[in-house]
């Protein structure tokens, strides 16, 4: 392979020395702690051509999902370069954050290209609902890749991995916002006057943290970024801690330089803090080099991979007590309605849609079917059941007096609650989930999947199986088995078999009598409706870990059940 064929995105009046291949011309190396110390050490920062060499090798590496698009994906969708638009037909995706591409030394049309291949990465993984780091990642890899389709397959590695414990890019809201509190928690740990110096001089301190992974991807030049990136790679996602924190290190010393003989230190509205620390990070070149800012970052003792877990862990569950988990969804499934077969009066068609982005893969295809409505079967519970008998999933639709909108996702067929007789049980799978769409939209899984490390916990602990509305209690035995795989590998849509459940586990998810439905139990019922489909409550219950649906006690204004209809079936 030709060295130039690496170098069709460079502009190399920019990269100057980094341009040029020297040193040595191959690396022969299996042990990967030698594979690490050759990257610390920088054994391929004087050759480009060695260095992409190196980076395809190691992408090649990650353990990846099994349908991972590659290159020839994306030629096929994106087309050839003779039929490929400007970036403007390219805007970047909500996803992003607003984070420009970097120029990173690129040529002009080169930033075009990162546009093209990020667009298509929106497409072809429409689980991403946050990520600002990728335009920095792509545009550092068009650097040493020979085509755009390249760089897309190598991109696509990187958001693809799924190494047990190896994090590479934060792709939810909730990931990367959890990040910036265990930024600061580290900070706060291993960089305690600097850490200090935030605190004393910025109004708010999460908003200064909130850039961290913007100092390392995106405002370091491309210098620095690229000795980064040849770690990073071999060592994953800790390094960019690591290289955060040294900055913030630098940082505070350049700052007592600058503060020397000027007296005390006064609080700043927190924007002049991110923006002194920007221009900071972007201008280090004239003071530190690359060398000496990972010699700085790997000077950090005790900084293991487990302590970044646990702190992670910690700070997304409590992110999610305060209902904070995403900054915007993404549909996976566009659902086509039939205009001329849809119409419910308690949700618009977009809002369907939204619902539906939300439901099992399997179900994807159905087209909704109105099976209950009260204002044409009225406000009888018997004529919920028949209605809704029969049919599996189903869509339980609520409007209140007040005008808020909440409903549950049911997996299994009404007709169950008859195995139970007059006694009130609950039955239904880990698939089934609560929402409210107004005032705002929210929605509440399982508790296993929303927090999968609880699992071995409430194997411990248990959770009530009852039904607080009527004071009926099921039996006690309702201890949670052991999953059969990791609960870091659940499934989002898990179904019962996936555990050894016994039927009390099995019985948390809806319930249903002559006189009332409930969903969620355990200290609560996500939701409540009384025989007369009149009268609800809503409380935060231990199944689906939710807070009311809307106000605790309410009146029904419209109630719908909706079925899926096969619309492939003959």
């Amino acid at each position: 392979m030709a060295e130039d064929d690496y170098g069709s995105f460079v502009d190399c009046n920019q990269m100057g020395d980094l341009a040029k291949s020297s040193g040595p011309t191959k690396v022969d190396c299996k042990d990967l702690k030698e594979f690490k110390q050759m990257a610390r050490q920088g054994y391929w920062a004087k050759n480009h051509k060695l260095r992409a060499q190196v980076y395809q090798q190691l992408i090649k590496a990650i353990p990846c999902r099994t349908v991972t698009p590659d290159a020839e994906v994306y030629r096929d969708i994106m087309g050839t370069a003779a039929t490929k638009k400007p970036s403007s037909h390219y805007p970047l995706p909500e996803f992003v954050d607003g984070n420009p591409v970097p120029r990173y030394c690129l040529k002009t049309e080169a930033v075009a290209s990162a546009h093209r291949i990020i667009s298509c990465l929106a497409g072809q993984f429409p689980d991403i609902s946050h990520c600002p780091a990728l335009p920095a990642v792509t545009s550092l890899l068009l650097h040493f890749s020979v085509d755009e389709a390249q760089c897309f397959e190598h991109v696509s590695r990187i958001l693809a991995c799924n190494e047990p414990g190896k994090r590479l890019l934060d792709q939810t809201f909730l990931a990367y916002e959890s990040s910036c509190m265990t930024f600061g928690d580290l900070a706060n740990k291993y960089c305690t006057a600097a850490h200090q110096l935030i605190v004393a001089t910025a109004q708010d301190v999460l908003e200064v943290y909130a850039d961290w992974q913007r100092w390392v991807l995106g405002d370091l030049p491309f210098s620095h970024m690229v000795r980064v990136l040849d770690v990073y790679l071999v060592e994953g996602y800790k390094i960019l801690y690591r290289v955060a924190i040294a900055l913030l290190r630098f940082y505070r010393k350049h700052k007592a330089g600058v503060q020397k003989g000027k007296g005390g230190q006064q609080q700043e509205d927190s924007s002049k803090i991110r923006a002194d620390i920007q221009a900071f990070v972007k201008d280090i070149a004239s003071t530190v080099t690359p060398d000496k800012l990972l010699e700085k970052a790997f000077s950090l003792r005790l900084f293991s991979r487990k302590d970044i877990t646990l702190l992670q862990l910690t700070n997304e569950k409590s992110l999610q007590q305060k209902g904070i988990t995403v900054k915007q969804k993404r549909q996976n499934v566009q659902l086509a309605l039939n205009p001329d077969m849809f119409s419910s009066e308690i949700v618009s068609a977009k809002e369907m849609r939204d619902i539906w982005s939300w439901i099992p893969e399997r179900f994807a295809l159905c087209q909704p079917q109105l099976l209950f409505t009260t204002s044409t079967h009225g406000y009888s519970l018997n004529r919920f059941y028949s209605q809704c008998e029969g049919y599996e999933p189903t869509l339980l639709l609520i409007r209140t007096t007040d005008g808020d909108v909440c409903g549950a996702f049911l997996s299994t067929d009404w007709e169950e609650r008859k195995r139970g007789g007059n006694k009130l049980s609950f039955f239904g799978t880990g698939e089934c989930f609560v929402f409210r769409l107004k005032p705002e939209m929210e929605r509440y899984e399982w508790v296993v999947i929303r927090h999968p490390e609880l699992a071995s916990a409430i194997k411990t602990e248990g959770l009530e199986d009852t039904a607080s509305s009527e004071g009926q209690n099921a039996d006690e035995n309702n201890s949670l088995q052991q999953p059969e795989k990791p609960a870091g590998d659940l499934s989002p849509f898990l179904s019962t078999r996936h555990f050894k459940l016994n039927s009390k586990n099995t019985s948390m998810f809806m319930a249903g009598n002559f006189d009332s439905i409930i969903v969620g139990g355990g200290d609560g019922n996500a939701l409540y409706i009384d025989s007369e489909l009149n009268h609800g409550r809503t409380n935060p219950c231990a199944t689906f870990d939710n807070p009311p649906l809307c106000a605790e006690t309410f009146q029904v204004s419209l109630l719908e059940s909706w079925g899926f209809q096969d619309t492939m079936a003959s």
